[in-house]
């Protein structure tokens, strides 16, 4: 929280025609406050390029809140819950316990899914990971002495599995369980892009399957809900529908998960042995991309999700697909984040030299959403399905949706900006080049790796010629970030807006003081204070953290 605070106490806020702007970006060019401004004013502060060309009429129409002033009907549906949770030690799932148990303290149990050996190591993985957490600091203030109590008497772990049949549960607690539980959420998956593909598949396929049909015997069982992603359908262009993907209708009929299967299981005995991981990881990425998607990932979510679609029957199901998660944008304090996720390995290379631009288009949308607003209308979307009719709803939680969609260009100018202000490490940084070819993105990095292993530059400053070859160290991480940029290819070219019909719906209809304690209008995001003043920080506070780990 520190360097959050130093930065605000640093950066004197300046309004310009209604706008926020801080005096520490004015010394230099900021190409994110001239598309801000009105013309008359960007002509006399920035004449460089604007990323903001061109202006988008927004997906859907503006929410009202509902004047009933219950709303959705929220703290209600909440109170005296009891939850199963898959994937709970994860990013996501992890923030969403401790908003549930900070909104409300007297919802029932949590269980929690834990892959463990014995019992007495899922307990200790629920302290280790959870209840320790720094992200449950308000939670600890709150309950003071009794802090570790509460949590304990909420959160119950449950040995299990959601690769193996019957969750890997045993019977007797199975049994147990399913007389409690009122809502199931399923937070697992291998969220690794290129993923082996045996076992993407039986984790991110096979998953909610396994778990949609133990919460059929859940007798209390008022909804079944899904976190998958929002670029779930493959598409790259045109606007994402919040629609069930079904085979035969939005999926080609040629998709066959038990053909997939099968295909998967006789390559690993083909490939066992040497080399057995590269190669199913290749298998992944080549189904994938046989199919339309752009990797193992998102093919094998897209095919958890028709197969809750099959199985599903008269079980209410919501589905949620969150953009690209980053950092919480308030609560339970800004800047909070688990991992260096997605976007953040570029941003960390950047501001240590190691890199100078990427393979992209800086037009590309950047669709990113902070992990409290995920949480939030998840919640939201709960408790207004969870005493309902027998429906499947689908909500993408993205950011593109509204008028002025964030590019890649205008995020990595801000970038540039606060790693020039607060830098990583001493380095002459220079402003992000986005390359519109894979080889100039390779050339590029291949000339910083040869002159730092060189590390002597002539007379002029110019670096000398570069060599042909590399270390093996240079080599390795030359490797890596190509891989890095074929990777999220798709990412950095992405054209395709996310329809959020459904989402600002759910809007319209919570009430004053839901919208309040539970915001998710990314309408209301201001993106240069999150991402200089809290995401850039709270991704320095995480890189430090994994680094002393």
């Amino acid at each position: 929280m520190a360097m959050t605070t130093n930065l605000l106490d640093t950066s004197k806020a300046v309004k310009l025609h209604g706008v926020r702007f801080f005096s520490s970006f004015l010394s230099r060019p900021n190409h994110f406050l001239a598309c801000r401004l009105p013309q008359s004013i960007t002509r006399r502060v920035q004449t460089s390029l604007c990323y903001r060309e061109t202006s988008f009429k927004a997906v859907s129409p503006e929410p009202e809140p509902s004047s009933v002033s219950d709303g959705v009907g929220i703290t209600r549906f909440l109170k005296g819950k009891t939850y199963l949770v898959t994937g709970a030690t994860g990013f996501l799932a992890k923030v969403l316990i401790e908003k549930l148990l900070r909104a409300s303290p007297d919802i029932g149990k949590i269980f929690i899914l834990i892959k463990s050996k014995d019992q007495e190591s899922a307990n200790k993985r629920l302290y280790d990971e959870i209840i320790s957490s720094d992200l449950f600091n308000h939670l600890k203030q709150m309950h003071g002495r009794s802090y570790e109590e509460f949590m304990k008497s909420k959160l119950i772990p449950i040995i299990g599995d959601i690769g193996e049949d019957n969750l890997g549960v045993g019977s007797e607690i199975a049994t147990k369980i399913s007389g409690e539980i009122d809502v199931v959420i399923s937070c697992a998956g291998r969220t690794t892009f290129d993923d082996r593909y045996d076992l993407a598949l039986n984790v991110n396929a096979l998953g909610p399957g396994r778990l949609l049909s133990f919460a059929k015997d859940c007798k209390k069982l008022k909804l079944f809900l899904h976190i998958s992603t929002a670029y779930v359908t493959g598409k790259k262009e045109g606007t994402v529908l919040e629609a069930p993907l079904c085979v035969g209708k939005n999926i080609t009929s040629d998709l066959n998960v038990e053909h997939e299967l099968k295909l998967a299981s006789e390559a690993v005995r083909k490939f066992h042995g040497s080399g057995e991981i590269k190669k199913l990881k290749e298998l992944g990425i080549q189904r994938a991309q046989h199919y339309g998607w752009e990797n193992t990932y998102t093919f094998t979510k897209a095919m958890g999700e028709t197969l809750i679609q099959t199985m599903r029957e008269d079980v209410p199901v919501v589905i949620i697909r969150p953009s690209i998660i980053e950092s919480s944008y308030k609560e339970p304090f800004p800047g909070w984040i688990q991992g260096i996720r997605m976007t953040d390995p570029m941003i960390l290379a950047y501001g240590k030299g190691q890199i100078s631009g990427f393979w992209g288009d800086s037009q590309s949308f950047l669709d990113i959403i902070p992990v409290d607003m995920v949480v939030n209308a998840t919640i939201a979307a709960m408790a207004k399905h969870g005493c309902r009719n027998s429906d499947l709803k689908v909500y993408n939680v993205t950011s593109s949706s509204h008028a002025h969609p964030l590019r890649a260009g205008e995020y990595m100018d801000l970038a540039y900006q606060h790693l020039c202000d607060f830098p990583l490490t001493v380095i002459d940084l220079e402003r992000w080049k986005f390359h519109s070819s894979l080889d100039g993105f390779t050339s590029s990095v291949f000339d910083i790796i040869a002159k730092q292993e060189r590390g002597t530059t002539n007379e002029g400053g110019e670096a000398e010629e570069s060599h042909t070859t590399l270390s093996f160290k240079g080599k390795r991480i030359l490797d890596y970030f190509v891989s890095l940029a074929r990777t999220y290819e798709p990412y950095a070219f992405f054209q395709a807006r996310f329809d959020d019909t459904n989402t600002r719906s759910l809007i319209q209809e919570m009430s004053m003081e839901e919208i309040e304690m539970f915001e998710f209008d990314v309408k209301s995001i201001d993106w240069e204070h999150y991402i200089v003043n809290v995401h850039l920080p709270g991704l320095k506070r995480e890189s430090l953290k994994e680094r002393s780990n």
